[in-house]
């Protein structure tokens, strides 16, 4: 059993301390900070948590809890985690992880210096959805990955923060792209280097300093491609699709939008339909469960387990301080409209080379394409391999 100190009685606060406290859970919420302590009251009082503070401090030291969840604005990350690495808790903190790659090296440096468990909080990776999508691949379902495109748009954020380019370190690619840079690097290889990037930023609807459109491309080391898309200039509630290409097949994932639960009404629903929803009349497409949609079921399921059996989670703050590189080189990219180089200062994964599947056809040829023709036919291309030459066989 967890006792654990929940930092920030906000939006994702509310969402951990839902999912934590579920029913039967073992773990449970003891205290809770916010830095209005009014607001820290009415969430302890709401979600029965015994003790409430306005006081950071006070609530990391609590002698009691044994776990830190860091569900704060993107600025107090750093703070909020070296006070928990040095009381010696276990420190779990929401994406991103910090606000650029050298805030979140020295993140990481500070939870391996004090020998302390950590946890990196990327829901997105946990869905029922991409945990399933993620066993075909490691099973080959898809042969050697090529490309992995993973989108997340909406009207934009629910707090003010957010759209203060200091405060949480850019706009909408920090905030969403981290998600979509680790789904594609979890479906890629997170062992294989990303190496380079190119993005597009842009400020197109909101009056703001940051952007809030963004497109990234990520070339990793093996020749994959990752193409990443975040924006608040969506309007019909919250896209999250997933796609991924292989050299024996395709996986489509949609989380949010079509998810087979539709409803139409023009009475209205009276109430929430489900996150970043803009209607309650006409066609909705509600979520059944939120907390197991977005995979934070799953996700604490992992960070609980690996703390009892002393191992790693699937997502640590290693793979935190990837992803804020990841998007440091697209921030880039975007400034000098080239591709800029991924600087990862501390590489961990492995070596990879560029490869290309052939397949013979004979041993003279190699297979280009085969495929049933209208006519019921069946078509090869091939391509002689010393001369180059290309031709067709038709049967």
């Amino acid at each position: 059993m967890h006792k654990i100190s929940m930092l920030g009685a906000g939006f994702i606060g509310m969402f951990y301390t839902k999912t934590i406290q579920r029913s039967r859970s073992k773990d449970v919420v003891s205290m809770v900070y916010n830095r209005t302590p009014e607001n820290a009251k009415t969430f302890a009082e709401t979600y029965n948590i015994p003790r409430w503070t306005g006081d950071m401090d006070e609530a990391i030291n609590d002698p009691e809890t044994d776990v830190v969840v860091v569900a704060l604005p993107n600025h107090q990350h750093k703070e909020a985690i070296i006070k928990a690495a040095q009381a010696g808790k276990a420190v779990l903190c929401t994406k991103p992880l910090a606000r650029t790659g050298k805030e979140a090296k020295e993140i990481l440096d500070a939870v391996e210096k004090a020998g302390v468990f950590h946890g990196y909080l990327e829901d997105l990776v946990y869905t029922p959805k991409t945990l399933k999508a993620l066993d075909f691949v490691r099973k080959g379902a898809l042969g050697r990955i090529l490309w992995a495109r993973s989108r997340e748009t909406h009207p934009g954020p629910h707090a003010p923060w957010f759209f203060d380019k200091e405060l949480a370190g850019g706009g909408a690619l920090v905030d969403m792209g981290c998600h979509c840079a680790e789904i594609c690097r979890s479906f890629i290889g997170k062992d294989i280097r990303p190496v380079e990037a190119m993005g597009h930023l842009d400020t197109m609807v909101h009056p703001i300093a940051a952007e809030d459109f963004s497109i990234g491309l990520v070339r990793f080391e093996n020749g994959a491609i990752a193409q990443i898309e975040s924006n608040w200039t969506f309007r019909g509630g919250m896209d999250l699709r997933d796609e991924i290409s292989g050299t024996e097949g395709t996986i489509w994932l949609n989380h949010w939008l079509r998810t087979g639960f539709e409803v139409f009404t023009t009475a209205g629903t009276k109430g929430y339909v489900s996150e970043k929803s803009e209607a309650e009349i006409g066609w909705l497409f509600p979520v059944g469960n939120e907390e197991d949609g977005l995979g934070y079921i799953e996700m604490f399921n992992d960070m609980f387990d690996a703390i009892d059996e002393k191992r790693k989670p699937v997502e640590d703050f290693y793979d935190g301080y990837v992803i804020n590189c990841i998007l440091d080189a697209i921030y880039k990219s975007g400034e000098t409209g080239k591709w800029e180089p991924v600087e990862i200062e501390d590489w961990r994964g492995g070596k990879h080379e560029k490869v290309k599947t052939t397949k013979d056809y004979d041993d003279e040829h190699i297979l280009i394409k085969d495929e049933i023709m209208p006519d019921g036919k069946h078509k090869f291309i091939i391509q002689h391999k010393e001369t180059g030459r290309v031709s067709e066989i038709v049967k």
